[in-house]
């Protein structure tokens, strides 16, 4: 399977008229998403913290990180980014896509939608249970 890219939006949650569009690569082995440094200043957002992350060579580093808003195929998801260095290209990790219900179908190297989950309510889930017997005491 080739690599998988997709068309992302990141915008600052506190003013989402600053975004920067990019090409990010869909990277399952990645927790979070990675952006270059000057694309997130450009746009207004400032590091929160620190994380160490692990490397595709095992090592690890620590990296400033932020709070961002994603859109891509028409879903929209706040995650925690990576200011990567400048010139990086841009990942958008599995956290990102698991939270807006999208999947790689590896058959064919494309992005897939999943199914929606289903919320069941509390008489829906409770119909598989047995009722109390009143005369058992």
């Amino acid at each position: 399977m080739g690599a998988i890219h997709v068309t992302v939006t990141v915008s600052n949650p506190a003013d989402r008229e600053r975004a920067w569009d990019g090409l990010f690569l869909v990277d399952t082995g990645a927790t979070d998403s990675l952006v270059p440094r000057d694309r997130l200043e450009a746009i207004g957002l400032q590091p929160e913290a620190r994380r160490l992350c692990e490397l595709a060579d095992g090592n690890t580093v620590a990296m400033d990180i932020a709070v961002g808003r994603l859109e891509f195929m028409g879903e929209i998801v706040g995650g925690t980014i990576i200011f990567g260095d400048k010139g990086t290209e841009p990942i958008l990790g599995v956290t990102a896509l698991e939270s807006v219900g999208i999947d790689i179908d590896p058959r064919n190297g494309t992005l897939k939608r999943l199914p929606a989950a289903r919320l069941k309510t509390l008489r829906a889930a409770g119909a598989n249970c047995l009722p109390l017997r009143s005369d058992t005491a």
